[in-house]
């Protein structure tokens, strides 16, 4: 369902944006696993539970669009091409996880290199990989705001 109120709705971003934040330590901490690629296969993982999660809390997922009523639902799709977010209102399958982590591919490449780096090497990796989830996230957090908030005021 839809937020109803600006308050509602804050807290809806709260809370997502605190699961974000669960999720990017996560992503850190697989980002120490000295095997290549599994730090990336584990953010793809994140990212196919973080998206999905982020979206029905705002009320964005497909199925719960298709139970708005016309007018909400017109609204919602204008509001999606606004803001044009690749994300919101769309089924996350691994190929969308996978093109948003090319968006930040410079800096899981250079976690890729670090992670082999005894100590300073290790740490920078760690600290890559947490913002590049903290950055997906908590845009994708604004986007689904944006529309939400874009309902509420109509």
């Amino acid at each position: 369902m839809l937020p109803k109120s600006l308050t509602e709705l804050e807290k809806i971003r709260a809370s997502c944006k605190a699961m974000v934040r669960r999720r990017a330590a996560t992503s850190g901490g697989m980002s120490l696993i000295p095997i290549p690629g599994v730090d990336i296969a584990g953010d793809v993982g994140l990212l196919l539970q973080l998206i999905p999660a982020i979206n029905e809390k705002f009320g964005l997922t497909p199925e719960q669009i298709e139970e708005l009523d016309p007018r909400h639902k017109v609204l919602i799709y204008a509001m999606l091409k606004k803001v044009g977010s690749d994300l919101a209102g769309r089924a996350i399958t691994r190929q969308l996880a996978v093109a948003a982590l090319k968006k930040v591919s410079v800096r899981l490449a250079t976690k890729q290199v670090l992670k082999y780096i005894p100590f300073a090497g290790q740490a920078a990796a760690v600290a890559l990989s947490v913002t590049a989830m903290m950055y997906l996230g908590n845009s994708h957090i604004d986007a689904c705001y944006e529309i939400a908030r874009g309902s509420i005021k109509k």
